[in-house]
């Protein structure tokens, strides 16, 4: 019986240490606190779209990102704000890059909430179907870094 319960107590010790382990491996899912929807504006949106931008773990040096409004579409229960920011590694020898990576945010108003609560914001990678939600993605590097691969090997196929 003794083996038993030191088997136990040694599995429990390892499942411990394990949890510990992951729970130091796993990364912070970042986030900002977003306005209200009655405070909302369309510069206030990219105010906050940028500053949620500058909270990615960007680590190459060089990335730099513009940014805009690109249309508002007014629907039966909510107002939605369209953003694109288009990311690039510009470079001494190529200050205008050859491609680019092209991020798209909606921030959306709803009619039928409290206009208290906060805006509803996702944002797609292009080339990407899934909606990620900040607050519940973390966003990687590589997904810009795929894109303009994918778009340079694009180019390259193309003769002018």
């Amino acid at each position: 019986m003794e083996t038993d319960v030191n088997m136990t107590e040694t599995l429990t010790a390892i499942m411990e240490m394990d949890s510990e382990n992951i729970a130091q491996c796993e990364h912070k899912i970042k986030n900002i606190d977003w306005i209200s929807c009655k405070d909302f504006t369309i510069e206030i949106g990219e105010q906050q779209i940028r500053q949620y931008m500058d909270t990615w773990e960007i680590q190459q040096p060089g990335w730099l990102y513009s940014l805009k409004f690109l249309q508002e579409t007014e629907l039966e229960f909510k107002k939605q704000y369209q953003y694109g920011a288009k990311w690039s590694i510009p470079t001494r020898s190529t200050p205008i890059p050859t491609a680019t990576a092209s991020v798209y945010f909606i921030i959306e108003i709803s009619k039928i909430k409290p206009d208290t609560l906060p805006v509803d914001v996702h944002f797609l990678v292009e080339t990407n179907r899934f909606k990620h939600i900040p607050g519940q993605t973390r966003f990687r590097e590589k997904w810009l870094m795929d894109v303009i691969e994918s778009n340079r090997l694009l180019i390259d196929t193309v003769y002018f």
